[in-house]
């Protein structure tokens, strides 16, 4: 058995090495600044102007369209009034133009709960001390196969701390997808038909910066967690 022990403990220890680089690289880079998006997704700066120039050109088909419409009143169709549509559209033409200056607002008030989460002193914490503290309290309970059952709980333990940064990593994902086709979701706006489209697209962006900085959050609730009973292996 000392040649499993040894192969299985060896196991362990990398994987919470493992741990140990994915906690720095990932939830680091996490948060509401869009700079880590822009280096893996550098498309999305460029095309940006494109969703400018199409949310644009949205509102003014949806301008003239409606305008035209006004002309069949008098046959039972229905259209927009014509002062309250041109205020509309000129409003949202100028959202559309602005609305990476208004998402960077966003996203600033977003990321300042992100970084008071990320800027908390937590206790100190080194994932791999955690094989050796299974191995001293499985040690006590148990005569036989202690290095295999540690390896078993600590890769449980990792599977879900991946899982969580998964999610994390996602989200992140998700909210620059959102930012930077904010344009054509402005654009949506200009109408009285696809307000809705618009409302939708604001409470999706809203709940996932809430998401993301609840997903932080539980990060740091769990490095916690673990960092408390390292400090303690012997309080359960």
């Amino acid at each position: 058995m000392g040649i499993l022990d040894g192969i299985v403990e060896w196991i362990a220890e990398q994987v919470m090495a493992g741990l140990d680089l994915v906690t720095t690289s990932v939830l680091g880079a996490l948060g509401c600044d869009m700079a880590v998006f822009l280096r893996y997704f550098p498309a999305a700066e460029t095309m940006y102007s494109v969703f400018v120039a199409l949310a644009v050109g949205i509102i003014l088909l949806n301008w003239v369209w409606q305008l035209f419409k006004n002309f069949g009143l008098g046959a039972g169709i229905e259209a927009e009034d014509p002062v309250k549509l041109s205020i509309r559209s000129v409003i949202f033409i100028l959202l559309a133009l602005f609305s990476d200056e208004i998402v960077n607002i966003v996203l600033t008030i977003g990321g300042t709960p992100y970084g008071w989460i990320m800027d908390s002193e937590l206790p100190p914490l080194s994932f791999a001390d955690f094989n050796s503290v299974m191995l001293v309290i499985i040690g006590v309970c148990a005569n036989g196969a202690v290095a295999l059952i540690t390896l078993i709980l600590v890769i449980i333990l990792a599977w879900n701390y991946l899982k969580l940064l998964l999610e994390a990593a996602e989200r992140y994902v998700l909210l620059g997808v959102l930012v930077y086709t904010a344009p054509v979701a402005f654009s949506m706006g200009a109408s009285q038909t696809t307000s809705n489209i618009w409302k939708s697209w604001c409470r999706m962006l809203g709940g996932q910066i809430f998401l993301l900085i609840m997903n932080a959050w539980c990060l740091r609730l769990f490095t916690s967690m673990v960092g408390s009973f390292i400090a303690n292996p012997l309080s359960l």
